[in-house]
């Protein structure tokens, strides 16, 4: 019986699920054993290779000379993705840096189905369900279908020929749903690297055996908000490490500020490399001979100079998650000629994202409001996503529930597993 693919590109990772009509979906092992990949690139300039996922991260943070990429999916629908950025001696559009990343993938896949020749369970790999947010850009509709359609078109290029997409939140529902014995309503809560997405679905065991129908009508809304894991970093870091480096400080006369703009880029995970050209570099050493402390813009410098700020924001990624479960901790980046070190409280944490949080509410609230339904009727929440493992995140999402169960489904791998259950309908 053939096998389908669905394909979660997220924005700091990425997985790979076949499932065959009927079926219980795999993922398929992406990096060596791993079922997961973040979704990262690194090409390098020492042996002209290009790495990806967990071999990227490596080779950049063990300082390979050469270019790092992530949280490119953070880029569909905006500016950037008209323009081209230097790898190596050649410029490289955006949508062909998500094709490369999108055709390691499919690798994967043909590789699966090389394994499968000539058996039972054949595997179809020129069709895909994508996953995708409910809105790419927030308030944008045009945008919005802008960056679907470039998606589509970077995965059309690298060989997949019918290209369908599901809202992610929907493909967890559907996961969810393979595993239950009673009919349900339940709120999915969706908190991914770049944005968050709520869905309120009508789930049952005996729609979840039908192969028949695309389930419109079960669900009642979806509602979403360009909000995840990767602006938790930031407020982080623009929180704790940007100070630092010059943030809010002054030039030496008292009259001036440093320009904010630097360190917001710095701080933001798909930005970061447009901070490694030389006039910034230049803007940067002009603005050192004005501060009042030249020495944090000299830290700044260092991170441009040996392209040290994804190791940076990688240093921030980890504070955060370590706020998951400890009250205190501190973000640390050292390398040769730099040591930046700042404390970080989860109380610091919370007060700097609690305008990221109180967004998440309000898509939750309009989820309810659109379904025409209260609190009281949803019987199930179901967070996925590794957004939804911060603390202040998982109490917005659950505390207006207080009668539903709370299940926490495969924080990375329910989404690509809802995907292939949909692939399975959609192609068999």
């Amino acid at each position: 019986m053939p096998r389908f693919p669905g394909l979660d590109f997220g924005t700091t990772n990425s997985t790979l699920a076949l499932a065959a009509p009927g079926g219980a979906p795999a993922l398929v092992p992406v990096e060596a054993d791993s079922p997961t990949i973040p979704s990262a690139l690194f090409f390098s300039l020492e042996d002209g290779g290009t790495y990806f996922g967990r071999a990227a991260i490596f080779e950049y943070v063990d300082g390979a000379e050469g270019r790092f990429m992530r949280a490119l999916k953070s880029i569909l629908g905006t500016s950037l993705m008209a323009e081209t950025t230097p790898i190596g001696r050649q410029r490289m559009s955006f949508e062909a840096l998500i094709g490369r990343f999108l055709k390691h993938l499919r690798q994967k896949l043909e590789a699966e189905a090389a394994r499968s020749e000539g058996g039972p369970d054949t595997v179809a790999t020129d069709r895909v369900v994508l996953g995708r947010p409910v809105h790419f850009i927030d308030d944008d509709a045009a945008a919005d279908q802008t960056a679907e359609d470039q998606l589509a078109a970077a995965a059309r290029a690298e060989g997949f020929r019918h290209i369908e997409f599901q809202f992610e939140p929907v493909a967890a529902a559907l996961y969810y749903e393979s595993q239950i014995e009673a009919e349900q309503l339940a709120l999915v809560v969706d908190i991914g690297g770049g944005t968050s997405d709520f869905s309120v679905v009508r789930l049952s065991p005996e729609r979840a055996k039908s192969a028949a129908g695309d389930r419109l009508d079960d669900i009642l809304a979806s509602t979403g908000v360009h909000v995840g894991g990767t602006d938790f970093d930031r407020v982080l870091s623009l929180a704790r490490v940007m100070p630092g480096l010059g943030m809010g400080s002054h030039t030496a006369d008292g009259k001036r500020r440093m320009p904010v703009w630097y360190f917001n880029d710095m701080a933001t995970w798909h930005r970061v490399n447009t901070l490694y050209t030389a006039k910034i570099l230049r803007d940067i050493r002009g603005l050192a001979r004005e501060a009042a402390e030249p020495e944090k813009l000299a830290r700044f410098e260092h991170l441009l100079v040996h392209r040290s700020g994804h190791r940076l924001a990688g240093a921030v990624e980890t504070a955060k998650i370590a706020l998951s479960e400890t009250d205190a901790t501190t973000i640390r980046l050292q390398e040769l000629g730099l040591l930046l070190e700042a404390p970080a409280t989860r109380a610091e944490f919370e007060a700097a994202s609690a305008e990221l949080v109180g967004r998440i509410g309000g898509a939750i609230d309009d989820a309810l409001t659109t379904a025409g339904v209260g609190p009281q009727a949803i019987e199930t929440v179901i967070l996925t996503g590794g957004g939804a493992q911060v603390p202040a995140v998982r109490a917005a999402a659950t505390a207006r529930f207080p009668t539903a169960r709370i299940a926490q489904s495969d924080a990375f791998g329910s989404v690509g597993l809802g995907l292939a259950i949909d692939a399975a309908r959609r192609f068999a």
